[in-house]
């Protein structure tokens, strides 16, 4: 088991864990994580809207504001037809009913919350969160935070997932199990399976437990993210 060397690897791992996530149910609520400071999103979106072509033709990338779904249609005018912003596609669905095919909301964020439940509750298909977080910590422990996550925040699974971490770093690749992974002065070495996604602390008792684990390396994971970052 071995983590990808670079970005586009990674996206690679990504398209084929999303068809498996797609092919296993008519309807879903999917995410899709690269979590790495300094990434550039847009690029990532436009090259996953053009792979998921083979997987769902009527793909649609959605951007949460005007200003990120005209950048997106200037540097990929050959798709531009399939770029939306949250708020076109709402339009659309109060005008026409609900709609189907493949949905990727692209980085929304806690404001968007409101309009990413309503176009979710109108969508007849799966919906992709790539690298979105639609929990306010703002909101903290109240009734409105509850009732989030044990409703529609509770609705999402991980498709994929890379996440760099204090010691290591997370994969989940559907159907497999989220997987840890310890840095090492000679890089990335397997420690253990999660059947959801492990907490700080679960994390940290599975580094504990491991009998290999020596010798950690900032570089090594530099490497790494910078290879992501390529």
């Amino acid at each position: 088991m071995t983590l990808p060397a670079d970005l586009r690897t990674a996206e690679a791992e990504a398209l084929a864990a999303l068809a498996a996530a797609v092919q296993s149910s008519s309807k879903g609520l999917w995410t899709v994580e690269f979590r790495f400071e300094g990434l550039r999103l847009l690029p990532v979106a436009l090259r996953m809207l053009d792979g998921l072509q083979g997987v769902s033709p009527s793909t649609r990338l959605l951007f949460p504001d005007a200003g990120a779904t005209a950048l997106a249609q200037r540097d990929c005018p050959e798709r531009s037809a399939q770029i939306l912003g949250l708020r076109d596609l709402q339009r659309l669905q109060q005008a026409d009913g609900s709609s189907d095919g493949l949905l990727v909301l692209v980085g929304p964020s806690p404001a968007d919350y409101e309009m990413v439940e309503a176009v979710c509750a109108q969508h007849a298909g799966h919906t992709v969160l790539l690298n979105g977080r639609l929990e306010d910590a703002a909101v903290g422990i109240g009734t409105v935070a509850r009732e989030r996550r044990r409703g529609f925040l509770a609705e999402w699974r991980s498709a994929y997932a890379l996440i760099p971490t204090g010691d290591g770093a997370l994969r989940r690749c559907f159907p497999a199990d989220w997987q840890l992974y310890r840095r090492d002065s000679d890089g990335y070495r397997f420690v253990a399976d999660f059947e959801s996604r492990p907490d700080a602390e679960e994390q940290a008792a599975a580094l504990d437990g491991d009998a290999g684990g020596v010798g950690r390396s900032l570089q090594a994971v530099d490497r790494f993210i910078e290879g992501l970052r390529s």
